[in-house]
């Protein structure tokens, strides 16, 4: 690899900013969490959107329904394990599971730039229904716009998904306690790094390939194994790192990871101490985190080792009081220390969802 692609990689850390938007804002990570404080809620806030989880779970004449949304404006279109079509699916149907959904149904909506060539237009919408058959949904409905050459950058997508909660099943990002653990599904850091190297030309020994994959069916094996999971999240934008950030301010308890326990293959940690990037905050789009009573842990981690998006499944935690009732997030590393993990700053990995 060039000096020069590294040099290129290279930015400073973001400044706040209240009266614009910046990239920084789509990070997943504390620019998000204000946007997100400062400008919606004020306006959109309600006893469901509150809770802040990556689905809304309501009841309709007597169901339990989830619905979610998302946009998906990953650059480039193609990369090493998949493309934005499957993306989209995958990422939708994956908020829903982590409320414990059975996800049905999808809408797809097209913003297309004009001079966008038909070819690969077409070889993303194989793509997306070749995923959604493979995840057993449908795409029901969607919609279509066109904007001038220059203002669209190709394709983005935007999905809403909608599946239904059993009656027995109970998860939210506020439902945290000391003493529970912490259940990562698999190694991190793939997807952030498959698109960027993409993007960037980067070439490695070997094809480092995103993560992405429908992670419903590992759900429902965990749930199958026990009741006592608190909350699950998909560590997409801004990686492990800002996912469990949000789950520890939304539970107010402090989670305390163990760094040795975190699988990251040796390509993709080669890979971000090559470019000064954490793992942690790098974005997954096949993985899960859950929280679960101590107990339930041991049948969970053996039933998602059964599973084939959970053969590397591993206790990476434990959930514990915080004082300042604020949340946090510390680490134990390999060198005995301790120290704070905080949500991503800025936004490392632009355009990678």
């Amino acid at each position: 690899m060039s000096t020069k692609s590294i040099v290129e990689l290279s930015c400073p850390p973001p400044l706040p900013a209240k009266e614009t938007v910046l990239l920084g804002h789509g990070s997943g990570g504390k620019l998000s969490a204000d946007l997100l404080r400062d400008v919606f809620l004020p306006f959109l806030r309600n006893p469901v959107l509150a809770r802040l989880d990556d689905q809304a779970v309501v009841a309709i004449s007597g169901q339990r329904v989830a619905m979610t949304t998302d946009s998906f404006v990953v650059k480039p279109l193609f990369f090493p394990g998949g493309d934005i079509g499957s993306l989209a699916v995958h990422g939708t149907v994956n908020d829903l599971a982590m409320g414990g959904a059975v996800p049905l149904f999808l809408s797809a909506a097209f913003i297309l730039e004009e001079g966008l060539a038909v070819d690969p237009l077409k070889r993303v919408v194989h793509s997306m229904q070749q995923a959604a058959d493979a995840a057993g949904v449908q795409v029901v409905t969607g919609d279509t716009k066109v904007v001038e050459k220059g203002k669209g950058d190709g394709l983005f997508i935007t999905t809403t998904g909608i599946g239904v909660v059993p009656e027995d099943v109970e998860l939210s990002a506020d439902r945290a306690q000391p003493g529970d653990k912490v259940i990562l599904s698999g190694s991190i850091g793939e997807h952030g790094i498959a698109i960027l190297a993409q993007r960037e030309g980067l070439e490695f020994e070997t094809t480092i390939k995103s993560d992405s994959a429908p992670l419903h069916t590992l759900v429902a094996a965990m749930l199958r194994a026990s009741g006592e999971i608190r909350c699950m999240r998909d560590p997409t934008r801004g990686g492990v790192s800002s996912t469990l950030n949000e789950i520890a301010q939304q539970s107010r308890v402090c989670i305390e990871l163990e760094e040795w326990t975190i699988p990251v293959r040796e390509e993709v940690r080669g890979a971000c101490e090559l470019l000064g990037l954490d793992p942690l905050y790098v974005a997954n789009e096949g993985k899960l985190v859950a929280i679960v009573a101590p107990e339930a842990a041991d049948s969970i981690l053996q039933a998602m080792r059964k599973h084939p998006l959970g053969k590397e499944a591993s206790v990476i935690g434990t959930v514990q009081e915080e004082r300042s009732r604020s949340g946090r997030v510390m680490m134990r590393t390999t060198l005995g220390t301790r120290r704070i993990v905080d949500m991503l700053a800025g936004d490392q990995l632009p355009r990678i969802c």
